[in-house]
């Protein structure tokens, strides 16, 4: 990554880079920035909202692998907590 660092809120440092962004996509950022935060800001927020995104959708499909991998084995003991109980 190339760019010039600067200083960041917190403590972090930034890094000065720059992005092509369609018209569409810059007036959108504006609108939705208004006068509170910059275009950075606003970029970094969504972007780090989106990475976020991304690992939480990576996380449940992971689960979701573990859940189908063990589904018959968890089924099984659930019929037998129910049959159980019934019984009683």
């Amino acid at each position: 990554m190339t760019g010039i660092p600067i200083g960041g809120k917190n403590g972090s440092m930034k890094v000065k880079t720059s992005i092509t962004l369609s018209r569409e996509v810059l007036e959108t950022i504006d609108r939705r920035s208004g006068s509170s935060r910059s275009r950075s800001e606003f970029v970094e927020e969504a972007v780090r909202a989106y990475v976020a995104q991304l690992a939480r959708r990576e996380a449940e499909a992971r689960d979701l692998e573990i859940l189908n991998r063990r589904a018959d084995s968890l089924n099984e003991e659930a019929c037998d907590v129910l049959d159980y109980q019934v019984i009683r």
